[in-house]
């Protein structure tokens, strides 16, 4: 057991209270009996932070998104870094790497990469080669000079290894599993809805989703905000869903409410287009979500998750984003084949012991006593 002496601290660009990974990750180190402390970046939208078990800050600024943005978080995060001290300096994902780095590089200590993502082959940045070039270097300087070093999948530490040659953890993005969490089976799946949760940004299949709806038999709630929030809504209501209730969004859903409507979902969705390995090596915590609510998923049928689905069966895989395809996969399980439904339900229920924050937070824990030994 770690000695409360041990101040951890990491960082993030997202909202504090809507960043599950991060808040399952310094919870549980919390418990280990570090002191631990997350930054993260005050959003115009921002609500009040959430009572946590850890120390947590918001910087504000001026810009919220572009190059100003990561030049402004950058420089006020190193200014809140001089202030601090900790055991262990902790950075999640390149955009907080750098100040990071240098922070722990001033005071000789372990520096630790935790990457949520290839944020190298993020769609954003694939698609602006000089802009991809700047963060392959901070990527190629940053990497080898970790101490600890984990992201959240198999299929990502592999490339993370192939490319620097040094060992990358893995600490899956997955739930903490509750036993109050899931609904007893449904006879009745299309009584309930589909939900998408996440950002809502390029990349996901929104699109093709929203396209796809006229011809499903339910209807679709999506949980999130993103790059695309104001075109996904003139797309829906060009298509006449929103005014019949067909779609329905509903903004930023805070995560304690967000398992309340995972609950009551009848599908859930994970999809995502082949726009950079970094999404087509992802395993997103939506994945795990659906599983732990007991409901069956449509899903993209990609590497990590197919392996997934392979083994516990609770999805229907989708080799393409076309609207008809979606809309057959979406109505095989909603209203045409109901044994197939019952079927993935129950596998979910017997998967989710086995996919749950309770095994990957031993993991976790035993990186960073690793760390001080």
């Amino acid at each position: 057991m770690p000695l409360p002496s041990k101040p951890l601290l990491f960082t993030v660009t997202t909202d504090l209270c809507f960043d599950q990974r991060m808040q399952r990750i310094c919870g549980s180190l919390a418990a280990a009996g570090y002191r631990v402390q997350l930054v993260g970046w005050q959003r115009p939208t921002s609500p009040p932070l959430t009572a946590q078990p850890y120390q947590q800050h918001r910087l504000s600024g001026w810009f919220q998104k572009g190059k100003l943005f990561y030049l402004e978080y950058n420089m006020r995060l190193f200014i809140y870094l001089l202030g601090q001290r900790a055991a262990a300096w902790c950075a999640c994902d390149l955009d907080t790497a750098l100040p990071v780095w240098l922070r722990a590089r001033l005071c000789a200590q372990p520096f630790v990469y935790d990457a949520h993502e290839l944020f190298t082959e993020v769609p954003e940045v694939v698609a602006r080669p000089a802009v991809q070039r700047i963060w392959r270097w901070v990527e190629g300087f940053i990497v080898p000079r970790a101490r600890l070093a984990y992201t959240v999948g198999p299929a990502l530490a592999q490339v993370f290894e192939q490319r620097y040659g040094r060992p990358f953890a893995v600490v899956r993005n997955v739930s903490r599993l509750r036993t109050d969490e899931m609904l007893p089976p449904t006879a009745a799946p299309a009584s309930g809805y589909i939900l998408y949760q996440g950002a809502l940004n390029m990349g996901r299949g929104l699109e093709s989703l929203i396209d796809a709806m006229p011809q499903v038999a339910g209807r679709l709630v999506i949980c999130g905000e993103g790059d695309l929030s104001a075109a996904l809504r003139e797309r829906a209501e060009r298509l006449g869903l929103l005014a019949s209730g067909k779609v329905e969004f509903r903004g930023f859903v805070l995560p304690e409410a967000l398992r309340e409507v995972t609950r009551h979902a009848a599908v859930g969705i994970m999809l995502l287009e082949n726009i950079g390995l970094s999404y087509y090596y992802s395993l997103a915590n939506k994945f795990f979500d659906y599983v732990h609510a007991g409901i069956p998923q449509v899903l993209i049928d990609f590497p990590e998750y197919r392996a997934l689905n392979d083994q516990f069966d609770v999805a229907e895989l989708v080799t393409n984003l076309e609207p008809a395809t979606l809309a057959t996969a979406l109505n095989r399980l909603l209203r045409d084949e109901p044994a197939r439904y019952q079927h993935l339900a129950e596998n979910c229920r017997r998967a989710a012991p086995q996919l749950s924050w309770q095994h990957e937070e031993q993991v976790l824990v035993k990186l960073f006593a690793g760390l001080f030994a």
